[in-house]
Order: C-alpha cells, then sequence, then structure tokens
C-alpha cells in the first residue's frame, strides 16, 4: 500500500505542483523489516521504491522520535489491523496528531476503536485526522459527507464491502469447494494467508462499525453487529440458486432504530435483478439510503493502486486546508 501511494506521488508529481500548489519530499519510512527511518532533508523516493535504505548510525527507536526527526507534516499510518484493539495504529495516530502533523490511516481499527478521541484530538491541534482508504479502498465514501450531500440524514446503508467473500462465492459457483475457491483468491492476492476474518464476516463487521461511528454517529462495537460468515453456505445450495437466476452475497446492513442503529452482515440470497448480484472478481458497492434519496456507489475490480488513491486524497484533502 505504501509503495503504491508513493508510486502515485511520483507519477503526479507535477499534476500536485500545477493544478493544486502541493509539493512533497518523503522524509521517514517505518515498517516491521526496516525498522524507523527519518531524513528531514528528503529520502530519495525512486531508492525507496527499490528498497535501497539509508544506514541510519542512531535510528529512531519509537514513532514520537521518528516524528520529531523527520519532522513530519503529514503520517500515512497502514499497519495492520488488530481487529480487537485498533493497536499499534491508534498510538502511532495520537503520536502525529500530538506532535503537529496531519494523520491520514488506511486501518479501520482506530475508527471502531478510539474514532472519537482521534476526530476531537485532530480539531484541538487544527489538524485533519483522514481515512477514506478504510473502506472501498479509494471510492469517496467518507468525503462524500458532508460536502456531498449537505443538509441530509444518513438512515442506513447496505453493501457487499468484502472482496474476498465475493471471489470465493463466485468460484464456488463454478463448481469449485470452499478450500479450493480460498486457494485461487489467495493465489490471486485477493485472500490473506488465513482467511478467517474473510470468510466468517469479521471485516465486514469492522467496515460496518466503522461507518457507523463516523457517518451515523452512533457509538457501535464490533460485538453488536449480528454476524454470520459465508462457511454455513453448502457447495450444492450455492450452485443451484445460480442456476435458477439468484446470488449469495455477503451483505451488510445497518438501519436506525431510534437513538441507535440495527447492523447485521450475513449471506442474503439476491434475485439477478438486485445491483449487488451482478458484482463480479474484487467489485464492492454500497447504498446510501437517505431522508430525501437513496445513492449507490460501485467500485469495479479495484487494485491497490485504488487504495495508494484513497491516500493520495486525504492528502490533498489535508494539505489545502
Amino acid at each position: 500500500m505504501g509503495r503504491a501511494l508513493l508510486r502515485l506521488l511520483i507519477s503526479k508529481e507535477s499534476e500536485l505542483r500545477r493544478k493544486y500548489d502541493v509539493r512533497w519530499r518523503l522524509t521517514g519510512i517505518a515498517t516491521r523489516r526496516i525498522g524507523w527511518i527519518a531524513e528531514p532533508e528528503g529520502l530519495n523516493p525512486i531508492a525507496a521504491l527499490s528498497s535501497h535504505f539509508p544506514q541510519l548510525a542512531n535510528p529512531p527507536r519509537n514513532v514520537r522520535e521518528w516524528l520529531e526527526r523527520s519532522k513530519a507534516d503529514v503520517l500515512f499510518e497502514a499497519s495492520s489491523l488488530d481487529t480487537h484493539s485498533g493497536q499499534p495504529a491508534i498510538d502511532h495516530l495520537v503520536a502525529a496528531l500530538e506532535a503537529g502533523a496531519h494523520a491520514i490511516s488506511a486501518n479501520k481499527g482506530p475508527l471502531v476503536h478510539d474514532y472519537q478521541r482521534l476526530a476531537g484530538l485532530a480539531k484541538a491541534r487544527g489538524k485533519q485526522f483522514l481515512f477514506e482508504s478504510t473502506v472501498m479502498d479509494g471510492a469517496p465514501i467518507f468525503s462524500l459527507f458532508p460536502l456531498g450531500l449537505p443538509a441530509t440524514e444518513l438512515r442506513g446503508f447496505a453493501g457487499v464491502l468484502n472482496s474476498t467473500t465475493n471471489v470465493v462465492l463466485t468460484e464456488m459457483e463454478k463448481g469449485r469447494s470452499l478450500d479450493e475457491a480460498v486457494k485461487r483468491a489467495q493465489a490471486a492476492g485477493i485472500a490473506e494467508t488465513d482467511p478467517t476474518h474473510d470468510l466468517d464476516g469479521w471485516d465486514a463487521t469492522v467496515k460496518v462499525t466503522a461507518i457507523v461511528n463516523v457517518l451515523m454517529g452512533v457509538p457501535l462495537r464490533i460485538e453488536q453487529v449480528q454476524r454470520t460468515g459465508i462457511r454455513e453456505l453448502s457447495e450444492e445450495k450455492i450452485r443451484s440458486v445460480r442456476a435458477a437466476g439468484m446470488r449469495y452475497k455477503l451483505i451488510c446492513r445497518a438501519e436506525r432504530r431510534g437513538d441507535g442503529v440495527e447492523c447485521r452482515v450475513g449471506p442474503e440470497l439476491l434475485l439477478m435483478s438486485d445491483p449487488m448480484a451482478g458484482l463480479e472478481g474484487t467489485s464492492s458497492a454500497i447504498r446510501f439510503d437517505l431522508d430525501v434519496m437513496s445513492i449507490s456507489l460501485v467500485e469495479h475490480n479495484p487494485g491497490i493502486e485504488a487504495t495508494g488513491y484513497g491516500l493520495l486524497a486525504d492528502f490533498l484533502r489535508a494539505a489545502k486546508c
């Protein structure tokens, strides 16, 4: 994901200067493998793409030292998701905001476990906390509100938000077993080595929780979402309904109920006339039900570049604020 963002920054550098008057310099990189690298005068981005990094005699020991030495104006946080705590992403984002940097995240955990605190801290510091890449890659899910749809009330939403299950169900329709379908998704780089979070609905549940917390303004915990994965669907059932002109999809739903929101994730049988039934490959979609209308967004077979674009779009929003 970091490489995808860097490739976009390099390829669009002249456009960013010409159209947006935005200039950038790469002053720090941090990963589990290479550790903390900080260079306030700027690292060579082409070399960074080739994994050529300078050897520091006294490298930073933690995120706060790294931010101080890199003198970063913006932090991009893309660590692995911890469903149960949102760490270490939350600590990284807090450190960035407290250091006076905008915080941009591709990690859903902070939205689920600490959104209100992070949003409040960003506001208090006069900085941006942005996270467009957390749901549907680069599609404008969060940035659509409130500027794009002012004076509307979001009453609910429904969508297909997990690409792995979408691919697996499609492969099973073709006659493959669950294990064979998962292996094909893994070979294509879509499914993780351990696909549990996808197959059992955890990834989709986290996304539902994030959207409700941010866009519906209702504090929601993961355990409050009714969750069912796709393992309960037999291969015979999946193929028989497909032959009858219907399809199973893992559907995410949320609907306001008084002061709260009722949420569920689970496989649903859809008629082929339903737009979500026609989603193929890694495509995803969401329908927002507003008080004045309903509006849908579809993302067709996104790759890692789409996620990188979500980070780039947030960068421009932060740079121009």
